[in-house]
């Protein structure tokens, strides 16, 4: 099986507030196609630091039950060291959400530049937070209105 580019994604929650109300969005995304789930897993650390790991795939706690229904192409890739490190510097008391994507849009582009004899030299990804702040110091400058 061929996959798309794969990106992680961890979203944290502050005070262990998870609630499993973001699955509907994520949900939205998959049924359209753009993206398709390859690993979720669950990541707690309490006030002391202990950690606790779950497989979203395995479990019957009702705040994951809305995740469900993007379960059924899990491929398991994020491996132990990965969840570890992200387990680590996760602040005390919080908690994570952990979802490694396939970007199912670029799939048509790959075979694309494949078929063109074609490589990927680079990419990254420009957070919007760092666009906004730009645009904040550009507007503060006079440099656009």
């Amino acid at each position: 099986m061929t996959l798309g580019p794969l990106d992680y994604t961890v979203i944290g929650f502050a005070g262990n507030n998870f609630n499993g109300r973001i699955a509907p969005e994520i949900a939205k995304v998959v049924d359209a196609g753009i993206v398709r789930i390859v690993d979720l897993v669950f990541v707690t650390k309490n006030a002391a630091g202990d950690v606790d790991i779950v497989e979203l795939d395995n479990i019957s706690d009702s705040k994951f039950e809305s995740f469900a229904p993007l379960l059924s192409n899990l491929m398991g890739l994020l491996t132990p060291e990965d969840i570890g490190q992200i387990a680590d510097d996760l602040p005390p008391d919080c908690s994570a959400l952990i979802i490694l994507w396939e970007n199912k849009w670029a799939e048509k582009i790959k075979a694309a530049i494949l078929d063109s004899d074609g490589f990927l030299v680079a990419h990254t990804r420009i957070q919007p937070e760092a666009l906004a702040a730009l645009n904040d110091e550009l507007e503060a400058a006079g440099l656009i209105a």
